[in-house]
């Protein structure tokens, strides 16, 4: 006989939905007051979309917005590239002199804190006299999400059969060739999904953004920031609704493509 599912007790069952709750509570809340018609963000005022139309006409923040998505899409672009070689020199090189030593500096930003990440580039930007702005924070961020890449990537190479690569390369071509035309079609989907995770760890960001950015390069996250010092305004809660969404739908892509990764590696191991 089939066995049978475990059934989840009644503690279990209480457990999970306030933990649930505890997590996912106050974001719906947020998302529901992002469509309240009062100014006041306590009050319920009837549903309505005027805090989506007070953002669209908001040009600093749509600025702020501008700004965001565009260091967003140049450090993401640059940590998949960097990623990915790093990813292939510590799956492929073996053991090489320094290894040990440059993982560790690749995957530091994984478990330094942020305002030490921070902190650590904004006295490297000084000490270089470097004008702080766009290129600064685009830098830190590529410095930040690259080892989320390159984790992304690695798995994925270990769990490839190599021998594709080298049958590639038993038919002629050069080493380079055989891993652009038989190894980047198998890890493409892993490079998307570490792209993915830069694109939104860098557009969330606010503490190292806030130590790295300089004139007229203001985030969207530091914009929110100094506009809640003041006082929550209804206008947020409908940028964080945006947000929200944008992220969860690139999670929901990246987690496709993590599928699609693995259901291609399946295939393309030998029987």
């Amino acid at each position: 006989m089939a066995a049978r599912a475990p059934r989840l007790s009644r503690f279990n069952l209480v457990s999970l939905t306030l933990g649930l709750a505890f997590l996912y509570l106050p974001i719906v809340i947020l998302v529901l007051y992002s469509f309240n018609d009062s100014r006041l963000v306590t009050v319920w005022g009837g549903w309505s979309l005027r805090w989506y139309r007070e953002f669209f006409q908001d040009q600093p923040m749509l600025d702020a917005a501008w700004m965001s998505l565009r260091v967003a899409l140049t450090s993401a672009t640059a940590a998949a590239v960097l990623g990915t070689l790093a990813a292939v020199a510590l799956s492929r090189a073996g053991h090489f002199r320094g290894r040990t030593l440059f993982s560790g500096m690749l995957y530091a930003p994984l478990v330094m804190p942020e305002v030490i990440t921070g902190l650590s580039l904004l006295l490297l930007f000084v000490a270089i006299n470097a004008e702080r702005g766009f290129w600064t924070v685009v830098i830190a961020h590529t410095t930040l999400t690259i080892c989320f890449v390159a984790v992304v990537v690695q798995s994925r190479l270990h769990a490839l059969d190599r021998s594709i690569e080298e049958a590639a390369m038993d038919l002629g071509c050069a080493p380079v060739e055989a891993f652009l035309r038989a190894t980047v079609p198998l890890i493409w989907p892993a490079i998307a999904a570490g792209w993915m995770l830069a694109f939104a760890l860098s557009l969330d960001d606010l503490v190292i953004a806030s130590f790295t950015t300089g004139p007229g390069s203001t985030t969207l996250p530091i914009r929110i920031y100094s506009e809640v010092r003041l006082g929550v305004k209804p206008e947020i809660n409908a940028i964080c609704t945006l947000i929200i969404a944008a992220v969860t739908v690139l999670i929901v892509i990246a987690s496709l493509a993590s599928k699609l990764s693995k259901t291609q590696a399946d295939n393309a191991a030998p029987m």
